[in-house]
């Protein structure tokens, strides 16, 4: 097998980050081609609820109580009906039930009086709505209504940074760098890509980084081995 010859370390100009990051989601392709939102849903309600519902907890813990949520409460009027106990009830296998509950109400609430129990389709609309962020405003708009969006969740912002795509621990800042790295139609699916190389790979505390399909284009590749790659 021929010798693969590693990009430098740091990418310094925007072209050069650009030129990496294509290099980063070539390779990404290959080894992710059907990466897809991790939580089931049905509809952008269910996909609203499901993603305020995933913070502090796993994406497959959520996916154990949403059919009985959804089941129980399917719209936005039902839930903002719900008692408190019957969805503390359904919510507390997720750990920080009672808060979680109370914003499900809220958000219902919200929707129901505000957007006639339709889930808003732009930005503004929704990190308007009681606990819902940039980043859930984003897994929505990617993943419901195929509104190209950047989540920063700790995996994207943990791995954009070993990249060198952006320095910035804060979400929103990070979130605009990697959109001047990135072409838009992307977007959605390179987060997925990169979400799922975090959780299996590319670890908080020990990246598998002999295991990796992206050491050859990886600028963070050798603080974590210590020697160049070869092939």
């Amino acid at each position: 097998m021929s010798q693969r010859v590693r990009l430098p370390y740091r990418a310094r100009s925007l072209k050069e980050r650009r030129e990496r990051a294509s290099a980063i989601t070539h390779e990404l392709d290959d080894l992710y081609p059907d990466a897809q939102c991790a939580l089931n849903f049905s509809n952008p309600f269910e996909l609203l609820v499901a993603t305020v519902l995933s913070a502090q907890t796993t994406d497959a813990r959520v996916n154990s109580v949403t059919p009985t949520l959804f089941a129980r409460f399917p719209s936005p009027e039902a839930m903002a009906g719900a008692s408190r106990e019957e969805l503390e009830g359904i919510l507390r296998p997720l750990g920080f039930f009672r808060s979680k509950a109370k914003s499900c109400a809220g958000l219902s609430a919200a929707l129901c009086e505000r957007f006639g129990g339709e889930v808003p389709a732009n930005l503004p609309d929704l990190v308007s709505l009681p606990g819902v962020g940039r980043k859930t405003a984003n897994v929505v708009l990617g993943n419901a209504f195929d509104v190209p969006g950047i989540t920063v969740d700790t995996h994207v912002g943990r791995l954009a940074r070993r990249w060198g795509w952006t320095r910035h621990e804060d979400p929103v800042k990070a979130e605009t760098d990697i959109s001047q790295l990135l072409p838009e139609e992307r977007w959605t699916f390179t987060c997925h890509q990169i979400i799922t190389h975090g959780r299996q790979v590319c670890h908080s505390r020990r990246p598998e980084c002999m295991e990796c399909g992206l050491k050859f284009v990886c600028p963070s590749y050798e603080i974590f081995v210590g020697a160049p790659a070869t092939e």
